[in-house]
């Protein structure tokens, strides 16, 4: 019997060795979480966030996890012809002792097909899986986002004066 409790006692303390690897600080820290604030009704929206890498190894978000949506992808913004259009990514590569900015025009997590409205100020959580399976667990915050007004010059006003019609 006392053998059988010693065994279990090693076993118990090896486990212990093995899981401290996981318990040490996850390099991958993400600040300002937020999800953009939509319209009652509006299916989708958008996480953004800063992803911050001290560690000195080049880690990627494979994909991303949240109970709010149906469907979670990873997003970025291109120029197709002149026309900037969404298109899923395959992954986010956040560069060793770097940062990857996620932000509305670029970079982003797409929540599709939201379960329930959001309200200012709900908290969503959302679970980013990474290359070394390793996962990064966040609560963002919902925000209304104040998009900047457009200045008169950047609004396409021409002079017409001269021209012939």
């Amino acid at each position: 019997m006392q053998l059988h409790r010693r065994l279990i006692s090693a076993a118990l303390a090896c486990s212990a060795l093995f899981a401290l690897p996981a318990l040490a600080d996850s390099p991958i820290k993400v600040e300002d979480p937020y999800v953009r604030l939509v319209p009652t009704g509006t299916p989708n929206t958008g996480a953004f966030m800063v992803i911050k890498n001290s560690g000195n190894a080049d880690r990627k978000v494979l994909k991303a996890e949240s109970p709010v949506s149906k469907v979670v992808e990873l997003h970025n913004h291109i120029n197709d012809n002149g026309v900037m259009r969404m298109r899923p990514v395959a992954d986010i590569e956040v560069k060793a002792k770097g940062e990857a900015v996620l932000q509305p025009g670029s970079l982003h997590v797409m929540l599709i097909g939201l379960k329930q409205d959001l309200k200012e100020g709900d908290v969503v959580p959302i679970t980013l899986k990474l290359d070394d399976g390793s996962s990064t667990k966040i609560e963002a915050p919902v925000r209304k986002i104040q998009v900047p007004a457009a200045k008169p010059e950047d609004m396409g006003q021409h002079n017409h004066g001269a021209m012939k019609h």
